[in-house]
């Protein structure tokens, strides 16, 4: 048996695959939701990035917000705090459903978990108000993003948003990314990034909105950070 497959406890191949170390494995949990290893990780920008997504968070009384997938740091209590709305969180690993709630403890009763593979939300169709991903496309192979984009266009209510944060469009003249091995290690530490990279993340989102009976109000919200190398998305849906 390889390594990987000890993880393989209900979650996808791709993920105990890739990712154990970082998402499945006690010791990378414990590890990485350190915030200075989170902010290393993401070249000094966390609180930057934190900052432009929550300031783009539904604050709307009342609205209901998804966040998809558990993630490393304070983004989950930081979205209760600042929006003052019930934030639904959902990931497919236990381990992290479990330290998201260590960290909500104090206000549980505004953030039901629940654990579900972002490919298949158990949810019903326009749940909500808002649906926010924050650093999860750039970690799943293409037709694992395809069925998410689907999920997201089926939960979202017309007139609601959807909320992006993630890696911006090939980076082609950034520093680190002309830079040959900096290329070669994130490409091996993150194996779906450069499909991820060349991605429409407007065209496949309008495309899964399409095929729910529904659409984008406008041009998404966009803001660049640390030299366009990552980017902040909000896209309003019509009524």
């Amino acid at each position: 048996m390889r390594l990987y497959q000890k993880f393989l406890d209900g979650v996808p191949d791709y993920l105990a695959r890739y990712y154990w170390w970082a998402y499945l494995w006690r010791g990378g949990i414990w590890l990485f939701d350190h915030q200075p290893i989170i902010n290393a990780i993401l070249f000094g920008q966390y609180d930057k990035l934190l900052e432009k997504t929550l300031a783009l968070a539904d604050t709307r009384p009342d609205a209901r917000l998804l966040q998809l997938t558990c993630v490393y740091g304070k983004l989950t209590p930081s979205l209760l705090a600042a929006t003052g709305n019930d934030v639904h969180l959902c990931d497919v690993a236990d381990g992290q459903l479990q330290l998201a709630r260590r960290k909500t403890r104090s206000v549980a009763s505004r953030c039901p978990l629940a654990r579900m593979n972002a490919e298949c939300l158990g949810y019903a169709n326009e749940s909500f108000d808002q649906v926010i991903v924050f650093f999860l496309f750039h970690e799943l192979p293409a037709e694992a993003r395809r069925r998410t984009f689907a999920e997201i266009a089926r939960v979202i209510r017309p007139g609601g948003s959807v909320l992006i944060t993630e890696y911006a469009e090939t980076p082609r003249h950034h520093l680190l990314y002309r830079f040959a091995p900096f290329r070669w290690l994130i490409g091996h530490l993150e194996p779906f990034l450069p499909g991820f990279w060349q991605e429409d993340v407007t065209a496949r989102l309008s495309d899964a909105l399409r095929e729910n009976g529904k659409a984008l109000h406008g041009e998404p919200h966009l803001e660049y950070c640390f030299g366009r190398f990552y980017r902040v998305m909000r896209f309003n849906l019509g009524e």
